[in-house]
């Protein structure tokens, strides 16, 4: 995974917009809640968030750290890009889009019909 499939993947799934956020972290959003970031310097990681029960098992696998300052939602930091194949990327961000997704406001998730 790269920025470039990151994005392409990303932007391809419904009403996603994508948006800088502290001045360097590319940040993809469904409604008006992020998904998945990933810094715009240094080397490249990927922030997301994962199911409850996934969280406990990849937060101590290796290349992979509890998320700062988003651990408690269940959010993962994955800081190597080839700790996943294409197919297990496209896997987690997905899953990241339909947890954050679900949990929308009803009057958001009506706009996004």
């Amino acid at each position: 995974m790269n920025i470039e499939k990151l994005r392409k993947y990303c932007l391809s799934l419904p009403h996603v917009t994508e948006d800088i956020k502290w001045g360097n972290e590319l940040c993809f959003c469904v409604g008006t809640k992020m998904f998945c970031l990933t810094g715009l310097s240094g080397n490249f990681k990927i922030s997301l968030k994962v199911s409850d029960e996934e969280f406990s098992e990849l937060s101590v696998s290796p290349g992979i750290i509890p998320a700062p300052y988003l651990a408690r939602y269940k959010w993962i930091s994955v800081e190597n890009d080839s700790r996943f194949s294409e197919k297990e990327w496209e896997h987690y961000i997905r899953q990241s889009y339909e947890l954050v997704k679900k949990k929308l406001p009803e009057k958001i998730l009506e706009t996004l019909k």
